[in-house]
């Protein structure tokens, strides 16, 4: 495989500025699951819902939204560039934040939240997307853990600024916040971004197109099984999401300490990004992220045998949750550039197919590992193990055996 760069594609920016915009941009993801976190509970009171298991559904509405609106933003901005179909996620996001403001019940609540996905699912495909425009090879693994890195920084105060917000006002407001970061993120957009995508490599919008499109990415075996690969670890991660209030509050009886252990979680994914930008030149994507997977299996094992034989003290499930989040921060970038790595000439199109593959198959495990607490932490270390073995099954088939193999290699 070839790694090509095109720097000029990203005019009126510089490279530490192109990568803070694209951080931002996938940002807005992370604003919208982790700032709300805390006020989990006042929802479900203030909407009439019972059940603790049920609040879930407000972050797995969103991932659902996300996941499918990607098949259409990828072929959108393959067609019609980067930037319209970007901006115009970013507004319905933002209307439907501050229509959450004011929703009324919970049902209602859940369709905004679907909605509210749909348009954030513009950020996430094109901003991957825009990052290949740009980069390839390792300097897209590099550039990705960059992204990442700044992009976990959310995790790390969202959670802080949720809380602070339902001190000084009412869950609601929360949503307020949410919107006026998206509308800062269009302003930014419209004023420095520069199209990146090679008017040579604009394809129609047709069906007929679109299905191509699709065929090309889910015929390219390296691309496909990593794309599963990496879905199935999310649902991990999306698991933990979903079930985090309960395991840190109701399990280990946090309180107001949650947001500061759970950007303890996030720094660990940060550190661990910076790390492979620093490291991927050097080692190569398959290396690094074929020895994080490994360990994320092993620490995952060592997780669940210790869970099942008996409830953990804090200390012992926090060094074992952050050695499975720091392994996890060096496979997401490696995994998605090494997908991505083979479809720069349909980035759009395989961005939005691959994306609604994480996101979906995600988003799904990761309920059904969030509806299976039972009021301790054995469940969610369960499926970190399974996932993980997953994983490496599927990384075992799209390597034909054979891991560590250097990136100049070919996979197929």
């Amino acid at each position: 495989m070839t790694s090509t760069t095109n720097e000029d594609a990203r005019p009126g920016v510089t490279k530490f500025q192109f990568i803070a915009l694209m951080a931002m941009l996938m940002a807005t993801n992370a604003i919208s699951i982790d700032i709300m976190l805390p006020g989990l509970q006042q929802i479900g009171a203030s909407l009439g819902v019972a059940s603790e298991n049920e609040r879930q559904y407000i972050i797995t509405a969103y991932l659902l939204g996300m996941g499918v609106a990607q098949l259409f933003f990828g072929p959108l901005s393959d067609r019609f560039g980067r930037k319209p179909p970007l901006i115009a996620g970013l507004a319905l996001y933002a209307l439907c934040a501050l229509a959450i403001a004011i929703v009324p019940s919970f049902g209602l609540m859940l369709a905004l939240r679907f909605v509210q996905g749909a348009g954030a699912a513009a950020t996430r495909v094109i901003t991957i997307s825009i990052v290949r425009d740009v980069y390839g090879g390792r300097q897209m693994a590099e550039v990705m853990s960059l992204v990442m890195m700044v992009f976990m920084i959310v995790p790390v105060v969202a959670p802080s600024i949720g809380q602070l917000i339902i001190s000084l006002a009412d869950w609601h407001m929360i949503f307020v916040v949410v919107a006026l970061y998206a509308v800062m993120n269009i302003a930014i957009v419209v004023s420095k971004l520069g199209e990146t995508l090679d008017p040579a490599h604009r394809r129609a919008f047709t069906p007929a197109v679109i299905l191509s499109g699709f065929r090309i990415v889910l015929t390219n075996r390296v691309s496909l099984l990593y794309t599963l690969a990496t879905s199935v670890i999310l649902g991990a991660l999306f698991g933990f999401i979903n079930s985090a209030q309960q395991v840190l509050v109701g399990v280990y009886d946090l309180g107001v300490w949650f947001p500061l252990v759970f950007a303890a979680f996030a720094s660990m994914m940060a550190v661990a990004s910076f790390t492979n930008s620093r490291l991927v030149r050097r080692f190569g994507m398959r290396p690094l992220s074929h020895a994080a997977l490994i360990g994320f299996t092993l620490a995952s094992f060592v997780w669940m045998s210790a869970s099942l034989y008996a409830p953990l003290p804090f200390p012992v499930f926090v060094v074992l949750y952050c050695a499975t989040m720091f392994q996890f921060g060096l496979i997401a970038p490696n995994f998605n550039a090494m997908a991505m790595e083979p479809l720069g000439h349909v980035a759009g199109t395989a961005s939005s197919v691959l994306g609604f593959m994480q996101t979906i198959g995600g988003s799904v495990i990761g309920a059904f590992i969030g509806q299976s607490f039972d009021g301790t932490a054995t469940p969610l270390a369960t499926g970190y193990f399974t996932v993980a073995a997953i994983g490496l099954v599927f990384v075992l088939i799209a390597e034909r055996g054979k891991l560590f193999k250097p990136h100049h290699q070919p996979a197929g």
